[in-house]
């Protein structure tokens, strides 16, 4: 089971890449290249990114994606919930009449647990990501490979 989308992947190594070269326009190639992304689902995560205000979008020849937002207040959670929001449990998944009102004990717990993973998230910023020069390396190491055991700097 994954728990982050493939797009949600994406969005994360590329805004961890270009928020490691401020201020410059990224073609969608260059970024696939870097982050190991498929060009043709890359650009549709980027203009999702652009959508929210996450990144700019200029045309023509020179043109390409810039990150719009700061790296130290870009959260990876509005990250995430600008291409993939994390689903949440609101009504009982099996439909039963007896958790019309409120979620049984089970889908409780998995809803809580999905819970403290987005404050986990809404507390991480793209420049936590970066900013440990050691880690950043061996999260797009790791995340070039789709390995992301490694990330955790254990």
């Amino acid at each position: 089971m994954k728990l982050l989308s493939e797009a949600s992947e994406y969005a994360l190594r590329a805004a961890v890449w270009m928020a490691q070269r401020p201020g410059q326009i990224h073609k969608v190639r260059d970024i696939a290249q870097a982050t190991h992304a498929a060009p043709g689902y890359l650009v549709k995560v980027m203009q999702a990114l652009t959508k929210a205000g996450i990144l700019t979008a200029q045309r023509g020849s020179t043109g390409g994606f810039v990150l719009r937002r700061d790296p130290a207040t870009l959260s990876v959670l509005e990250l995430i919930n600008a291409v993939d929001p994390i689903e949440r449990i609101h009504a009982c998944p099996l439909g039963a009449d007896a958790h019309e009102r409120q979620l049984c004990p089970m889908h409780r717990r998995i809803d809580d647990a999905m819970a403290v993973i987005e404050q986990g998230f809404a507390k991480t910023t793209v420049q936590d990501l970066i900013g440990v020069p050691s880690l950043a390396r061996r999260t797009c190491a790791a995340l070039s490979v789709g390995n992301v055991s490694g990330a955790s700097g254990s």
